[in-house]
């Protein structure tokens, strides 16, 4: 899965690059790897998840949805620590986050990134989707939610997502 987590982050750039939005590179990058290195860790019955990008009225939202319905905890993690702070970094590089239960037996976790609408073209719907066979996501717990959601959720985009399944 580590690899997957890798190609992905290549997917994701190479996205954000067609989209002519750059300065986001490195933001969303770092949080595709988190939220992935999460499912590779702690997602169960499987490692399967998938990756969409979409990019709606001036706001980049990345989301990661695997099988696993238990819901991701903010830990406090110790000075030394070598992990636990996955999610608190994704909330340092992003606009908001959250996550919810997606059906039965799934959850999503997602994190918005501000993108100029100035740096935005037309896309055609055909160009933006992809998929892609991945892998896992996320720290499990009790529910935790920002409170801020993506803006503008069920209007339609002007620009398709972009969609990633990883296989673990």
């Amino acid at each position: 899965m580590p690899s997957r987590i890798g190609q992905v982050r290549r997917i994701v750039s190479a996205q954000l690059r067609y989209w002519h939005l750059d300065p986001l590179i490195e933001r969303a990058a770092l949080g595709v790897t988190e939220l992935l290195s999460n499912v590779h860790r702690h997602a169960e019955p499987d490692k399967m998840c998938t990756v969409e990008m979409e990019l709606l009225l001036g706001r980049l939202t990345v989301s990661v949805h695997d099988n696993d319905p238990r819901l991701p905890v903010v830990q406090d993690a110790e000075p030394f620590a070598t992990c636990g702070r996955g999610l608190a970094m994704v909330a340092a590089v992003s606009e908001s986050w959250g996550v919810r239960p997606h059906g039965e037996t799934g959850k999503v976790v997602w994190f918005t990134l501000p993108a100029s609408s100035a740096a935005v073209p037309k896309i055609s719907p055909y160009d933006a989707g992809r998929t892609l066979d991945v892998g896992p996501a996320l720290d499990t717990g009790q529910p935790y939610d920002t409170g801020r959601r993506p803006a503008a959720r069920g209007r339609r985009s002007e620009h398709a997502p972009a969609r990633s399944a990883v296989a673990g």
